[in-house]
């Protein structure tokens, strides 16, 4: 048997502020608190163990060092990648270099705290 991905936990300033935001990106609502101030997000009609992994927003005071060692890749499941694009940097997220030439296929963006994540070109259905 092999595993699944259930939850990613992201590091955080403002727990608050990166939920609104990845709720808002991937269309997720909030699933709990925890009294340590964590914030666990997910998809509204699965919730945990769903098929997609919920983010847990939890904080931190360590400021972070360097680039990141995991990312988050999304993909629109009901626009195309421009339009995905633009709602995304509506929503606060912001274009980010590591070093890309400009010739991808993919958006590498930065969330309100500036962690790195990538829009892809290819659309998916919605689950």
């Amino acid at each position: 048997m092999a595993c699944r991905i259930s939850e990613l936990v992201i590091d955080c300033a403002d727990p608050e502020r990166l939920a609104a935001f990845w709720s808002e990106v991937l269309g997720y609502a909030e699933l709990g608190r925890d009294d340590d101030g964590s914030i666990e997000i997910g998809p509204p009609d699965a919730g945990f163990g769903g098929p997609q992994p919920t983010l847990v927003l939890s904080p931190s005071s360590v400021p972070r060092s360097g680039k990141l060692r995991l990312h988050i890749d999304v993909n629109a499941t009901d626009r195309d990648q421009d339009a995905e694009l633009e709602r995304l940097l509506a929503l606060g997220a912001r274009p980010a270099d590591v070093g890309q030439t400009g010739a991808e296929g993919w958006h590498v963006l930065a969330d309100p705290e500036g962690n790195e994540f990538c829009l892809l070109r290819r659309r998916l259905p919605p689950l």
